[in-house]
């Protein structure tokens, strides 16, 4: 009934008092059951001699073991059905070994078995208490463990010798067994001359109840166990433990001394540079090496020293040498795509991220782990050839220091107490981070010589419910004091400045908008290596970018979800704060967005440098404190703008690709989107496309481009720095805009981000058309903020209506506004006035803020049917404020706000309830 109804792998049949019970009932699962493996279980040795006078238990039962009061013998039993089943196909993975067993007597191999499988899971057990953070490295130091193969003939041990050669670290045999049929007294013989002829670095354990044996197994080259000894179960583990390289690696002199003891590999590497060079030549003879790798589980490394004999070394040296690099080489692609904790031994790659202290990594730590897992196991070299695609070397230092130094500096009064924030900034700057971390950061700074970005990650930045981007800071550092010492203390500043950015005025708005407390928000810091080259004293990128998997403003034949980039010379602060840049579809790069007059009138013309000539930059005055805007000018002179600038020609209104002619240089990135100079489009629609997929939700990227081919590929380098979720882009709320009155229109566009209906908003506050002045554009800005703080204590909501950019830093494209400085705004307008045209386009942080949280954001670029503002409505309403530039009004029924997502049209009516 069981066996109709469940599956089993394995049936173990115990001998009863009934002897001949078992074998019929055998024969009778085999006969329905053949697939099944079916084992006997003796109850003691005397049950073999009557077994013996039964030929067909032999092929009845797949194996016979005898109960010697042990049960581990169970654990035995099943294991070796479970390595014999996966034998082949862990074999052809690559990723195990084997030993052999040839016994042919049940009362041996049971005792053999149970005490061969607990030596070998003793050596697991403290392979695993080594690996104590990475749970899937634990399972894979499980799976890794030697297999069991087991034998009973001559035939059978042949087999499995052919066939799992390459696999094979040790077999134990006994001297006298079947073969050709026969129980021969030689056979054991006649397999190790076949092993030796396989390989002759196969240790092999010759077993027999006869003393004789003993000189002839070691006169071929064999150990020898006396099957009568009194130890015997001991000297089989002594064996496996010893020439198998199980548990602590011994160095020894040549003469067998004791000279140090390795307990893993981090103290084998250690020792390793150090040990005498007879030492070094002692076990390189022996393969102990390799055998110790091995049984360890470092298969990869086992495998990259066993074909190597000492004879193809020049010196010892030459060895020791060749070792270190093998395991150095290991741990870089062990740890690929991981965090790992940080290590003094280890140099900083690219290809992981090291945890400088325990905690969360922050949204934006969180972001570049995805990123560099997804990097380092997916192979992106093969769809997109002629690129290499990286992360810079990061650091993360988790949010238990945050709390730590907030506790230890007795930081918490001050926080509470609201001090002005230059008092709050300075008692950071004081504060002492913990001797741990200190520690680590002074081997850090030892090793990393290149500019450094320091980085806010904070619990909320950059996630899916409450963003936060461009609310903390970050600052760069150019890095190359002479002094370790003085390079140590900028980055410990700098540290403490944006751990001091939490509590910033304009961050602490940006929590009351989100109905946040401030005592919730942890921060993590991430420590990148800047991307970028030294240019006559200045360091900076090729290309700084975004790139969202979304385009809110298609335009022509191009579609949402067909994405967007924009590009810019130098670092990424240019990008990100929405100043002048170059935008494309990366699935249509060779087309320009915008007429050849507004390429021109738009094109790039400073871009960011870290200026390595401030040595000793005062980071307390801001972000900004070690960069220098530089003019297009500089990056010619640099060499910099070969592949990135054209020439525009005023005689027959066309851009020329190239710096060949005279003429006002054009940033279109011609040769490398039109010319494919290098594949930066193909990459983009390659990486937002995987990375969308991943994460589950549309994205946006930042990256860098270098284009110096010194990479080991001989390619231009894609950094990937940022990866952030994109949201906004719902279309599910459609509008039938043709049945509503003119009359209550007061604003109407074709050009809108967001989805769904707004009506609960009684205020509007506008720039009014005939006060603006674009000299004045940062008085705007104060001005606003003022306004925009009543709105946030009255918990009032408005729509926000100004010319130009809103979110630029550039002060004459737009009102160069922070997120803070306009947080309550439920809906943002830009509109385009006479003679201050309007380029729809936002800084990555401003962006992501607006989408994330949700906010309508309008845009209007000519005034006509469809995309207009009705001055004259808004001044109907009631007049709450009006400020030089800006007008506050109200009404007295809330405006109801449509915004269709996927028509991307939108407008405003008056009187909601009606």
């Amino acid at each position: 009934f069981l066996l109709k109804n469940r599956h089993f792998d394995l049936i173990i049949i115990m001998m009863g008092s009934d002897k001949k019970f078992p074998f019929i009932l055998c024969e009778r699962i085999k006969t329905h059951y053949p697939y099944i493996s079916t084992y006997l279980l003796l109850n003691n040795d005397n049950d073999i001699q009557y077994l013996n006078k039964f030929s067909f238990y032999k092929s009845s039962f797949d194996k016979v073991f005898v109960w010697n009061g042990d049960s581990k013998i169970f654990f035995a039993m099943v294991k070796l059905l479970e390595d014999k089943i996966n034998i082949e196909n862990d074999a052809k993975l690559g990723v195990i070994n084997a030993i052999l067993l040839v016994e042919d007597s049940p009362k041996y191999y049971s005792r053999f078995l149970p005490a061969m499988y607990n030596a070998i899971l003793e050596q697991t057990q403290r392979l695993i208490e080594e690996v104590n953070t990475d749970e899937l490295y634990k399972v894979l130091k499980l799976r890794a463990r030697p297999k069991l193969l087991h034998a009973c003939t001559f035939e059978e041990a042949l087999s499995i010798l052919n066939t799992y050669k390459d696999i094979i670290i040790c077999v134990i045999t006994d001297i006298r067994f079947p073969r050709g049929g026969r129980v021969d007294d030689k056979a054991g013989f006649e397999l190790l001359k076949n092993i030796q002829t396989i390989s002759n670095s196969i240790p092999v354990l010759m077993q027999s109840s006869d003393a004789e044996n003993m000189k002839k197994a070691y006169e071929q080259g064999a150990m020898f166990l006396n099957k009568n000894s009194d130890s015997l179960i001991q000297d089989l583990k002594d064996f496996i433990n010893f020439h198998l390289g199980f548990g602590n690696f011994v160095f020894r002199s040549k003469e067998g001394k004791q000279l140090a003891i390795a307990r893993n590999l981090k103290e084998f590497e250690a020792l390793l540079k150090q040990i005498p060079e007879e030492s070094l030549t002692y076990h390189a003879l022996k393969n102990h090496f390799s055998l110790w790798m091995m049984a360890r589980g470092e298969i990869e490394i086992a495998r990259n020293i066993k074909p190597y004999k000492v004879k193809d070394f020049n010196s010892a040296e030459e060895i020791r040498e060749f070792l270190l690099k093998i395991i150095q080489k290991h741990k870089i692609e062990k740890d690929k795509g991981k965090i790992v904790p940080f290590d003094a031994d280890v140099p900083n790659e690219p290809s992981n991220i090291v945890a400088l202290s325990s905690g969360a990594l922050g949204g934006k730590g969180r972001g570049l782990a995805f990123v560099n897992t997804l990097i380092y196991n997916y192979n992106f070299s093969s769809v997109i050839p002629g690129v290499s695609i990286q992360t810079p070397c990061t650091s993360i230092i988790g949010t238990d220091e945050f709390d730590y130094f907030i506790q230890r500096n007795k930081l918490n009064v001050l926080i509470h107490e609201n001090v002005d924030f230059s008092v709050l900034k300075e008692a950071f700057v004081n504060g002492e981070l913990s001797y741990e971390l200190m520690k680590k950061l002074k081997i850090f700074i030892q090793k990393m010589k290149k500019p450094l970005a320091v980085r806010s990650s904070s619990l909320l930045e950059d996630s899916l419910s409450q963003p936060f981007s461009g609310v903390f800071e970050t600052y760069l550092l150019p890095n190359n004091h002479a002094s370790d010492e003085v390079r140590l203390q900028q980055l410990t500043k700098a540290i403490k400045l944006v751990y001091a950015s939490v509590f910033a005025p304009h961050a602490r708005l940006y929590f009351e908008a989100i109905n946040y407390k401030v005592e919730e928000e942890k921060m993590a810091v991430v420590i990148q290596a800047v991307v970028g080259n030294e240019f006559q004293g200045y360091y900076y990128p090729h290309i700084s970018g975004t790139a969202q998997s979304h385009n809110f403003y298609p335009v022509g034949h191009m579609k949402p979800e067909e994405g967007l980039a924009v590009l810019a010379l130098g670092l990424g602060q240019y990008v990100v704060e929405g100043e002048k840049t170059y935008r494309f579809s990366p699935h249509y790069p060779k087309t320009d967005m915008v007429s050849v007059q507004d390429l021109v009138k738009n094109s790039q013309t400073e871009f960011y440098a870290i200026d390595l000539n401030k040595k000793e930059p005062n980071l307390m005055e801001g972000e900004n404190a070690a960069l220098k805007r530089l003019e297009i000018y500089d990056a010619e002179m640099h060499g910099t703008l070969k592949h990135l600038a054209s020439v525009y020609n005023p005689e027959n209104d066309t851009i020329d690709a190239g710096l060949n002619k005279n003429g006002p240089r054009v940033l279109n990135f011609a040769n490398i989107l039109k010319y494919d100079y290098f594949p930066l489009a193909e990459t983009l629609e390659v990486v937002l496309s995987i990375v969308k997929e991943a994460m589950g939700t549309p994205i946006e990227i930042e990256f860098a481009v270098d284009l110096n081919k010194n990479n080991p590929e001989g390619v231009p380098t894609f950094y990937l720095l940022q990866i952030k979720p994109l949201l906004g882009n719902e279309k599910d709320f459609q509008v039938d805009f043709s049945k509503f009155d003119d009359k209550q229109i007061v604003l109407k566009t074709s050009k809108s981000m967001g989805n769904g209906k707004i009506d609960d908003i009684y205020d509007v506050v506008y720039v009014v058309p005939e006060r603006f002045d674009h000299m004045k554009t940062e008085q705007m800005a104060k001005e606003i903020e003022q306004i925009n703080t009543k709105m946030m204590r009255s918990g009032k909501k408005y729509i926000l209506i100004g010319p130009g950019r809103w979110g630029t830093r550039d002060k004459f494209i737009g009102i160069p506004v922070v997120w803070s400085q306009i947080s309550a705004a439920k809906v943002i307008v830009e509109v385009e006035l006479p003679n201050f045209p309007l380029d729809a386009s936002l800084g990555s942080h401003f962006f992501h803020n607006v989408t994330a949280m949700n906010v309508g954001y309008f845009s209007i670029k000519q005034m006509n049917s469809d995309d207009y503002v009705s001055w004259e409505k808004l001044s109907q309403f009631e007049v709450v404020e009006q400020t030089n530039f800006f007008k506050h009004v109200r009404a007295d029924k809330p405006f109801c706000v449509y915004m269709d997502g996927g028509s991307q049209k939108a407008i405003v009516v008056k009187n909601c309830d009606e």
